[in-house]
């Protein structure tokens, strides 16, 4: 039996990995988790899954779940960033489902990876804004980094057995979000909850914003990047409206593997669980091909979706760029859900915030803290 520790378990991410646990209660046991206000899916979880150990945002939420959850016993409960860093090295755990948004989540996963846990990444924040720290301390403890998001688990399925010297290169696929069918000049107006409607995938907030102006797709370059160890020039976006193939590798020989299933992040995310084996997912849908009829593919317009030129153009740049990316668009999207900002001063915002910005090389972990913070006052000062 694998014991989990789940980091975010009340975002989308963390209640389908709860779902997963639930159909395999013979394979998995939880025995930490983090969240952060939601009590109600928060106590929820303690109450069924009954961890050992629970962190949550704040002091207000610590008091308020342990009087909830005071039926529960031999919980420890902490919060804030100490709170969440212990639930990340909780001693009794295999593995951690790092599913929190942000960058927030990366400090628990370079501890996590320091206590040598294995890591199911599904917050790519970590790696866009410190893959070189990351995946050096994953070389150096030993330590695998198994990817939760759709598309690096199917190139990651593409590549079992196979030579990684022999990849020509990595092809990304990308649903186009909810204004795919849209022109530019026809998103001047658009309206939060019109954003929010993804037309193939369940997913939080942030991200399905993210996916609408393709931002999530250029941090998955990024992140695509860092985990298999290729240039940006071998790293295409392809986009692919039914999100049936969820991306494909090509080979030195024009071979092209390709990961087909049904829009469903329980699969992706029960694979990284359960590697190097499989499990049944018997709750899931089986994909019949005959009933889609065709798979519809076109390039991606950088001119149409800015923000994943800005992705491929901060990757390329290095150092710190990516981490004023990451926060820069952590900022504006959060604006815009509050409706402070248009759909299209998002990306307007990242580029004043790429702009404005010298990148450092290298930066360690110090550097890359008070960039972020300084992006975020900068792109705060945009709104004032």
């Amino acid at each position: 039996m694998k014991k989990i520790t789940l980091l975010g378990s009340t975002g989308s991410i963390g209640q389908q990995t709860l779902d997963v646990i639930s159909e395999h209660p013979e394979e998995f046991q939880l025995v930490s988790l983090s969240f952060g206000g939601n009590l109600e899916l928060g106590s929820k979880a303690i109450k069924k899954y009954k961890p050992k150990f629970v962190a949550v945002k704040d002091k207000e939420t610590f008091s308020a779940i342990q009087e909830l959850c005071k039926e529960v016993e031999g919980v420890t409960y902490s919060y804030g960033e100490e709170g969440l860093i212990e639930a990340a090295v909780y001693h009794d755990a295999d593995l951690v489902v790092n599913a929190v948004i942000g960058s927030v989540g990366l400090v628990p996963t370079l501890k996590a990876i320091q206590a040598g846990k294995t890591i199911a990444l599904a917050n790519k924040e970590t790696l866009v804004t410190a893959g070189h720290l990351v995946m050096e301390e994953a070389e150096k403890h030993g330590v695998d980094i198994l990817p939760v998001d759709s598309e690096h688990s199917a190139i990651f399925q593409c590549l079992q057995g196979e030579n990684k010297k022999e990849i020509s290169k990595l092809i990304v696929t990308a649903s186009g979000g909810s204004f795919r069918d849209r022109s530019r000049d026809e998103l001047n107006d658009v309206t939060v909850k019109e954003a929010l409607h993804h037309p193939n995938w369940s997913m939080g907030a942030k991200i399905t914003i993210d996916s609408a102006t393709m931002m999530n797709k250029g941090l998955e370059v990024i992140e695509a990047h860092w985990l298999f160890g290729l240039p940006y020039e071998r790293i295409e976006v392809l986009l692919h409206r039914q999100s049936i193939i969820h991306s494909m590798v090509e080979y030195h020989d024009r071979s092209v593997m390709a990961q087909l299933g049904t829009p469903d992040m329980r699969v992706p995310i029960q694979y990284a669980m359960s590697y190097p084996g499989r499990l049944p997912l018997p709750s899931a849908s089986s994909l019949q091909l005959w009933e889609i009829g065709e798979l519809h593919f076109e390039k991606a317009d950088f001119n149409r979706y800015r923000c994943l030129q800005f992705a491929y153009d901060s990757g390329k740049i290095g150092g710190t760029m990516p981490t004023v990316l990451n926060a820069a668009n952590e900022e504006a999207v959060a604006a815009f859900l509050n409706g402070k900002i248009t759909f299209l001063q998002i990306e307007d915002w990242v580029e004043k915030a790429l702009e404005q910005h010298k990148a450092v090389s290298r930066p360690d972990l110090e550097t890359i803290h008070k960039v972020d913070l300084e992006t975020r006052r900068f792109v705060g000062s945009l709104l004032s």
